[in-house]
């Protein structure tokens, strides 16, 4: 069969059927728009924006920034459409939705290469090589295959997520490294309170405001193991100090004693530069969960790169399931690419649509697959997503925290993440990705 079907017309299936397009393979769009939508969508074209029309920092030394860039370089279509119709919005990156839709639609209905039907995909073609870009409201008969091929790999409900901080901004003279009762030496980072500390921090937990829930988020349910933080807190004064933050099996070497309270943060990745807080699913503001999560001692400089969140969110285990070039490890003509593969965010989700398109025509063309080095924005993405060292998965978007160190370290924030945007810039240089 020499076509290939993208299922899915939003950002990550449009960067995924343009790529395999641009390699002179035919490609089948199906998108179940105009004709359905879900609760989320308002607009009949492709590519719609629907929270935001910010694609957040334009810099390229910020995360988000040298993803862009990097998608620049790999010949993005939707960055193409967003330089196109951006509006003022100070140093980000912001568009004219319309007109971002319209762009991408256009584009895509005029490729002589692409073929865009309407049609409500129930399952997961059975021939054929396929990209399956269904997004984060996965749902229906579609979702129940995709869970039967995943052996029990997809995941469906209300989640809540904890946030993840830097393990160099973390005060290792306050944090100390143990687990309960001595069993490991490293496993957990822990933050102890005494009884002043932890009853200001609770006070604070159970009056703080939360972020309301989008209409399609609704009826809020989750389980017992992701309540949020702060709906267990307001079951008593010690529910979280009984739960998530018991002390039971910790010794804090600077008193000797057992702490009132502790923190336990778990490293995120392989490489321990990104530490999640254990237990801290959450649906506070961003801005308040800077703000309570910095009375934690040790953590009243941390450098957040994701706040906790909840919302409906369909996603693959992906590190159980995908190969790095994002084909499904029990089915190699499978691809997955967006949100679905638990990547966070527009620019995000379109990456994965790139290199899933390009790895797809590569399968087809039996050519070997594009993996980016995990010193790069978009290969580091991708080697989160597909690293079984990952464990209680929860979906990643772009920042420097995913990224191997440099071998020398930079105090400066701002120089670190300058130079490590120029490793991976110099990367796409040496390999011949230029921007067009």
């Amino acid at each position: 069969m020499d076509k290939i079907t993208v299922v899915g017309g939003g950002l990550a299936g449009c960067e995924a059927a343009w790529q395999i397009a641009r390699r002179g393979i035919k490609v089948e769009l199906a998108d179940m728009k105009p004709g359905k939508k879900t609760p989320a969508h308002k607009s009949d074209m492709l590519a719609e924006l629907v929270c935001s029309n910010s694609l957040k920092a334009a810099r390229i030394d910020s995360a988000a920034g040298l993803l862009k860039e990097e998608m620049r370089r790999l010949g993005s279509l939707c960055l193409f459409a967003a330089d196109r119709c951006s509006v003022a919005a100070g140093g980000a990156l912001a568009v004219d939705r319309g007109a971002f839709s319209a762009i991408i639609t256009e584009k895509i209905k005029s490729s002589p290469d692409i073929t865009v039907t309407e049609r409500t995909v129930n399952e997961i073609p059975e021939e054929g090589i396929c990209v399956i870009a269904t997004g984060p409201l996965t749902g229906g008969t579609l979702a129940d295959s995709i869970g039967k091929l995943c052996s029990g790999g997809n995941l469906s409900f209300y989640d809540a997520a904890a946030p993840i901080v830097t393990a160099e901004s973390i005060d290792k003279e306050k944090a100390f490294y143990a687990s309960r009762y001595g069993r490991g030496t490293d496993d957990y980072l822990n933050c102890p309170m005494n009884k002043e500390e932890y009853e200001a921090f609770y006070s604070e937990l159970v009056s703080a405001e939360t972020a309301p829930l989008h209409d399609f988020d609704r009826p809020f349910k989750v389980y017992e193991g992701c309540m949020p933080l702060e709906v267990l807190a307001k079951r008593g004064k010690d529910s979280i100090r009984f739960g998530p933050l018991k002390p039971v099996g910790l010794t804090d070497p600077r008193t000797g004693r057992r702490p009132w309270a502790a923190v336990q943060l778990r490293r995120e990745n392989a490489a321990a530069t990104l530490f999640n807080l254990v237990g801290f699913q959450t649906n506070l503001k961003f801005s308040e969960q800077k703000r309570v999560f910095s009375m934690i001692p040790g953590l009243e400089n941390a450098e957040f790169m994701r706040y906790g969140v909840m919302h409906r969110n369909t996603f693959i285990n992906s590190p159980r399931l995908l190969n790095r070039d994002l084909s499904l490890r029990t089915d190699g003509r499978v691809f997955f690419a967006g949100q679905i593969t638990g990547v966070e965010g527009y620019m995000e989700s379109a990456a994965g649509g790139i290199i899933a398109g390009i790895n797809a025509a590569a399968r087809l063309k039996g050519e070997n697959p594009l993996i980016l080095p995990d010193f790069t924005m978009t290969g580091a993405l991708l080697s989160y997503i597909s690293s079984p060292a990952v464990s209680d998965f929860q979906p990643m978007g772009a920042n420097f925290g995913i990224l191997p160190p440099l071998n020398g370290h930079i105090r400066d924030k701002r120089e670190r993440y300058t130079a490590l945007s120029a490793r991976s810039l110099g990367w796409f240089d040496a390999a011949g990705f230029k921007r067009s």
